[in-house]
């Protein structure tokens, strides 16, 4: 998709309707895309509780021609750094083709009547492209429940660079389909070779 100015639109709308400081979300965002055509995009706001406290904080998607890129924002409450409360916002953009791995988990209620086309209840979205990598490790053991050598270590090493979590009864349905339609065009883009 080619920018247009509905593009543009729809994006700063979709940041203003997440209400979550629509001018330092928008601005951020707008910098880091710079003049690029936006191809698709996906804003998500969430709320999280902290012990006694309430905390928002917004992701930004945006697919252009040749990069990824997530803005996320953060609120934090006046601390011992700050007196005021204060935002965290920050940009990060990656070239399509370092994008590793995609996975989109879906979560469909009663399964055995599932119908094509048919609205996830949950949908998380993980991305990976090499900035964030966790490794788990727990002791290795053979079958031997007598045996008491060191075997070692053995683990999983697994790219999170990012990792959001939508669902229809959490976001709404709309978010829903927006967040698979987002998934759907970077798996488009990062299929494309010529990049």
């Amino acid at each position: 998709m080619a920018k247009t100015s509905t593009t543009t639109q729809g994006l700063r709308a979709a940041i203003e309707r997440s209400g979550y400081y629509p001018a330092l979300v928008a601005e951020a965002v707008e910098s880091a895309v710079g003049g690029e055509p936006i191809r698709s995009y996906l804003v998500h706001q969430e709320t999280t509780f902290d012990q006694n406290e309430v905390r928002r904080h917004v992701t930004v998607l945006v697919l252009t021609d040749n990069r990824f890129i997530v803005s996320h924002t953060d609120e934090q409450a006046a601390d011992s750094t700050s007196p005021t409360p204060y935002a965290t916002t920050s940009t990060e953009s990656v070239k399509i083709g370092r994008i590793s791995s995609i996975v989109v988990s879906r979560v469909v209620a009663n399964p055995e009547s599932y119908k094509p086309g048919s609205l996830p209840r949950e949908v998380v979205l993980t991305i990976g492209w090499g900035a964030v990598s966790r490794i788990d490790l727990e002791p290795a053991a053979c079958g031997d429940p007598n045996c008491e050598a060191d075997h070692g270590y053995t683990g999983n090493s697994t790219a999170d660079d990012l990792s959001l979590r939508v669902s229809e009864a959490g976001d709404g349905p709309e978010t829903v389909r927006e967040a698979l339609a987002f998934a759907q065009s970077l798996s488009e883009a990062t299929a494309d070779t010529t990049r």
